[in-house]
């Protein structure tokens, strides 16, 4: 079992609500969510948390992710693609190294106006 990043976007005042939501959806794996703030926009927060790969479900405002722990960086699949075009002249090459260190403590998205950069700030963590 391998379980897959999930992460959901919630405002500060409807937490409990949605960690609430969260619990009672899904199987979390490792017991526990991460909510992070972003450091700009405080009342913007991002739930993260495991889920088994089996679970194809997804509640409102989610989306899957990845992490690179050395950086705490996580993102999309597409923001990945993004940061290697931009960094090489617009060719995806799979094996473009990237600089990590930039992307630090940080959630990496895309959206209607290209690459997305949120510098998060650790929220609380909740034990389940």
């Amino acid at each position: 079992m391998k379980p897959q990043l999930l992460c959901t976007f919630a405002h500060r005042k409807d937490l409990d609500i949605i960690t609430d939501y969260i619990i009672t959806s899904y199987t979390i794996v490792e017991r526990r969510l991460f909510v992070f703030s972003d450091a700009d926009v405080r009342n913007d927060l991002y739930v993260t948390y495991n889920v088994d790969t089996a679970d194809t479900k997804r509640i409102p405002n989610t989306i899957l992710i990845h992490r690179k722990k050395e950086t705490n960086t996580m993102y999309t699949v597409n923001a990945l693609n993004t940061i290697i075009r931009e960094a090489n002249n617009g060719v995806l090459d799979k094996t473009y190294v990237i600089n990590w260190l930039t992307y630090r403590n940080s959630l990496v998205l895309t959206n209607g106006d290209g690459l997305r950069h949120i510098h998060l700030q650790l929220f609380k963590r909740i034990d389940i």
